[in-house]
């Protein structure tokens, strides 16, 4: 009997258990229903919209940074300023490197002799508009000028390119003696502040491709109010006041921070065209771009001298072939102008 009532008292403890276990799980049951009940429940379009939301991104997203700077060696690009801000650039460009274009071991190869050097200052009017101003050493340029973005390109391809516009006017400040030299010996030649100036006019066009590849297309209408009229003796062709010029350029990333850069000018001009008074090349430009987060770092090699378009495009006679190609760097930096009231 000791034993059968031992075994019965056992039995009772474990249905007690069992039932007060059940018990708990049917209190904790019947809350979690209470509170889905009483839970606000989300639409059908809700939980659509959220499920969307997860996996979907904005429509027409805009694509940034097709280039990192404003210029890749003397290009323009598509980039402008943003809204409230300013870039300054301090651009500097070395004599010729090779002999043969007066480079050599007594120059230092070019380090000795300082063919341009320009400050510019850029200002973000609005995030498509750009206006700035500058100096530059050769030609003693002084201008001013704009860039206004009509498109930009979108990652889904609904924009396949972007595009913008840039004019530039130049006055040239130099003594008479050197601007108007070709004119001394005529006396019929009177000399007017007007003749001083030059403008350019460009269509920029660029596409990036993935985040590695972006290159440009640059047609390019220059006209300069003084000209002296020149003769190419090899096929009769007079200078003219007009040129028309098609650029292009390309930016190919290797790092997030380093990138290989290169642009090229083609200018139409018979003038220009196997010239044996005065020989003219097409400027070509080869360099790397370094981007620190603060600033932009560009080592270039060009055979052009002048650093802006007014100077350049016309200009150019330095040949590759004969180590006309020169050191330069440009550095850009970005300041806020914009004050935010806390």
């Amino acid at each position: 009997m000791k034993i059968i009532n031992k075994k019965i008292a056992g039995l009772s403890v474990i249905v007690f258990i069992g039932l007060s276990a059940f018990a708990q799980n049917n209190k904790v049951s019947v809350k979690a229903a209470e509170v889905e009940k009483t839970a606000p429940k989300k639409s059908a379009v809700e939980k659509s919209s959220v499920e969307k939301s997860s996996v979907e991104k904005p429509a027409h997203e805009k694509t940034t940074a097709t280039f990192k700077d404003s210029k890749i060696i003397n290009a323009q690009t598509t980039e402008t300023v943003k809204k409230g801000m300013m870039d300054f650039v301090i651009s500097h460009r070395f004599g010729s490197i090779g002999v043969a274009s007066n480079g050599g071991k007594h120059t230092l190869y070019g380090l000795d002799v300082v063919t341009d050097i320009r400050l510019g200052f850029d200002f973000g009017v609005t995030d498509k508009l750009t206006i700035g101003i500058g100096r530059s050493k050769q030609s003693e340029f002084a201008d001013g000028w704009l860039k206004y973005r009509i498109l930009s390109q979108t990652d889904d391809n609904h924009i396949p390119l972007s595009l913008a516009i840039y004019g530039d006017g130049a006055y040239n400040a130099q003594l008479p003696t050197q601007f108007f030299s070709e004119a001394q010996g005529n006396i019929d030649f009177k000399q007017k502040a007007e003749y001083r100036f030059s403008y350019i006019g460009q269509l920029i066009i660029a596409r990036k491709f993935g985040w590695r590849f972006s290159m440009e297309l640059v047609p390019t209408y220059q006209h300069r109010n003084f000209v002296m009229g020149n003769i190419n003796p090899n096929n009769g062709a007079k200078e003219t006041n007009d040129l028309l010029s098609v650029g292009g350029g390309a930016r190919l990333k290797l790092t997030q921070r380093f990138a290989i850069i290169a642009d090229y000018f083609y200018t139409i001009s018979d003038f220009r065209m196997n010239n044996t008074n005065k020989a003219f090349y097409n400027p070509l430009g080869l360099g790397v771009e370094i981007d620190t987060g603060l600033h932009t770092f560009h080592i270039t090699f060009t055979n052009s001298s002048g650093i802006i378009e007014n100077s350049f495009i016309p200009n150019t006679i330095d040949s590759w072939l004969k180590g006309g190609f020169k050191l330069g760097f440009s550095i850009s930096r970005g300041f806020s102008l914009s004050h935010k009231k806390k």
